[in-house]
């Protein structure tokens, strides 16, 4: 099992300081997310020579290695333009994959939750114009359903991904998603379950159950306005049952990443990074050691 920590609330370092910041912490591992100098969202690439250098330097220099890269494209959009900019975009990403050697990108299904089918259209041609140069440079990649996504829900995201029948496509179950992935009811062993030998990926962040004290747990205005709400918080400070998660996890014996994906705490993202680490080592690595 690999542990990681996406550093998005320190992506305002300059990368050699990030990475520095990430070894100090006492991670192993980094999920490469998006951040403006590097793989921006829904953007182009702005890397070169000169910075891929500058970070293999940096993992070099504190041994931190890159579990994944997280490029976030519109390869699901309703627009065709915008999806055949995305596909270029997702080529270059796997251009720079190869140069840093890393074999696991990971991403989202995007599109819109309100337009489903045309958005699923759009999805499958862009995984089939990929599809050739994924298998050529040997990577895999993980897809996780996100809130707004055409694919919301747990079960029928692990089918569309099962639908393509390739090896090296495979399930990310983001843990503070968990609420919009069964609308509401939180079975996290279910879901796991039912993705079985596709699981490869878990974010872990707390979130609130937007569905709770009959939809009221979040007031937006005006009342019915299309929106979806989610946190990434520490453990503890959402409705997600851990302890489900957690032993779910140890039962069978999960052996893929492990992300620490905290968003909502840049006010103190060095504690909550080292918090999320020392929970994380003793639920799925001590305890497990006992088990």
């Amino acid at each position: 099992m690999k542990i990681a920590l996406d550093p998005h609330m320190i992506r305002h370092m300059p990368i050699p300081k990030m990475v520095d910041k990430v070894a100090e912490m006492g991670y192993e591992y980094i999920e490469l997310s998006p951040r403006d100098d590097f793989m921006p969202f829904y953007k182009y690439p702005r890397v070169d020579k000169a910075r891929i250098k500058e970070l293999k330097n940096a993992l070099r220099d504190t041994g931190v290695k890159l579990s994944s890269l997280l490029p976030m494209q519109h390869w699901a959009g309703p627009d065709e333009e915008d999806r055949e900019a995305a596909v270029r975009n997702w080529k270059r990403v796997i251009e720079i994959a190869v140069e840093l050697d890393v074999n696991i990108l990971n991403s989202e299904f995007t599109g819109q939750n309100d337009m489903p089918y045309k958005c699923e259209q759009m999805f499958v041609k862009s995984m089939h114009e990929l599809i050739p140069s994924i298998e050529k440079e040997g990577l895999n990649v993980h897809i996780q359903a996100h809130p707004y996504d055409f694919i919301e829900n747990n079960n029928a995201a692990v089918d569309m991904i099962r639908g393509f029948d390739k090896d090296w496509l495979g399930y990310f179950y983001s843990v503070p998603h968990t609420f919009f992935y069964d609308d509401g009811v939180g079975d996290i062993a279910s879901m796991i379950d039912y993705a079985g030998d596709k699981l490869k990926h878990i974010n872990i962040a707390d979130t609130f159950n937007h569905k709770a004290s009959s939809c009221l747990r979040y007031v937006v205005n005006p009342p019915g306005v299309h929106a979806t709400v989610h946190q990434h918080l520490d453990i503890g400070k959402g409705d997600i049952n851990w302890d489900a998660l957690f032993n779910k996890l140890r039962e069978i014996n999960f052996d893929g990443i492990v992300t620490s994906a905290v968003f909502g705490e840049e006010h103190r993202a060095e504690e909550s990074s080292l918090f999320m680490l020392d929970r994380l080592k003793e639920e799925l690595i001590t305890k497990t050691s006992i088990k």
